[in-house]
């Protein structure tokens, strides 16, 4: 019996210990958090004008990823704000690209129809699964001219309070960006 005790009483006390080191959930933000300093991951695809574009054609730009597709309404609601940070950055010598799993055909016709600014590339969506940067749809990886990713969130909006901080944030890691490099 008194074994019994000290094995209980074991237990419980490792439990207590354990509760103690704080606990990091899962979630949208702790993943963009953790991509933060990590090269970016070799990807290779096809532009809507279908030509070949990989990672290794952005060494020694500032880029800024966004992951899209067609029928993602918060993706086409955030395109006029990526279009300001086009006009804003773009003859700045930052890279827009928007990563899809739409077919290039069907990239190109929606860009005519809606004005979408960024250069799109498609792949497969086991392709951006593999890439394991995008944690949802519309997600925006901002990455250095050393090819590591400076910053990662979800929506860009500079409008819905929901996502201004972020959006903030992310424009001013991208001046930083521009500065230092």
């Amino acid at each position: 019996m008194k074994i019994y005790l000290i094995l209980l009483f074991s237990v419980f006390s490792f439990i207590a210990l354990a509760q103690d080191a704080p606990v990091k959930w899962a979630t949208q933000e702790t993943f963009f958090e953790d991509l933060i300093g990590k090269d970016l991951p070799p990807f290779n695809g096809l532009t809507i004008n279908k030509k070949q574009l990989s990672n290794t054609d952005l060494k020694n730009q500032v880029v800024v990823i966004n992951f899209w597709f067609e029928k993602c309404p918060p993706c086409i609601a955030e395109m006029p704000e990526l279009n300001n940070l086009v006009a804003k950055y773009g003859k700045k010598a930052v890279r827009f690209i928007g990563i899809t799993h739409d077919s290039p055909t069907s990239a190109r016709r929606f860009q005519k129809r809606n004005g979408y600014r960024y250069e799109i590339i498609s792949l497969n969506k086991d392709e951006i699964r593999k890439l394991n940067i995008n944690h949802g749809f519309p997600s925006n990886v901002l990455v250095g001219k050393d090819g590591k990713i400076i910053y990662a969130t979800a929506n860009i909006s500079f409008s819905d309070p929901q996502f201004k901080t972020k959006s903030v944030l992310f424009e001013e890691k991208l001046k930083f960006a521009l500065k230092s490099n």
